[in-house]
């Protein structure tokens, strides 16, 4: 795209290269307070921390991340031993997931760095600005 009357990048004006902008800088705030997850293990930990049981399509749900991507991610995180997946008793092509015990424990030690991290996101914005982000994120991310 083209500079727009030396006043900057149009891309300054595109929500979506914002959105994917803001996303960079809160991932790698994310990194520097939790070196042990990567913010979509934590996401998915987090998930099967609050309901034990969960089917791979429940987590996509609850979580935003594609279908493929869960299943890399579960299948990963299982062979480290925080995930334990099964197969479930009433659909044979379902996998129902619950933390192991080292899962459960690297979801209680990554807490405080990902309450952290999102102080440090939203610590540049005032209170009513925080407020308007939050609210706008919970719309332009359901569906």
């Amino acid at each position: 795209m083209s500079k727009r009357s030396g006043h900057g990048s149009s891309l300054e004006g595109l929500a979506v290269h914002l959105l994917h902008r803001a996303g960079q800088v809160a991932d790698e705030i994310f990194s520097r307070e939790v070196n042990s997850l990567t913010p979509r293990q934590f996401a998915v930990l987090a998930c099967v921390g609050e309901r034990e049981g969960l089917s791979q399509t429940d987590i996509v749900e609850q979580t935003g991340v594609d279908r493929s991507t869960i299943a890399q991610l579960v299948r990963r995180m299982a062979k480290k031993g925080l995930l334990h997946r099964r197969r479930s008793k009433q659909d044979a092509r379902a996998y129902k997931v619950r933390l192991t015990d080292s899962g459960r424990e690297a979801l209680k030690s990554a807490g405080p760095g990902a309450l952290r991290a999102h102080t440090a996101v939203l610590a540049r914005l005032s209170g009513e600005q925080r407020k308007g982000l939050m609210k706008a994120l919970k719309v332009i991310g359901s569906s």
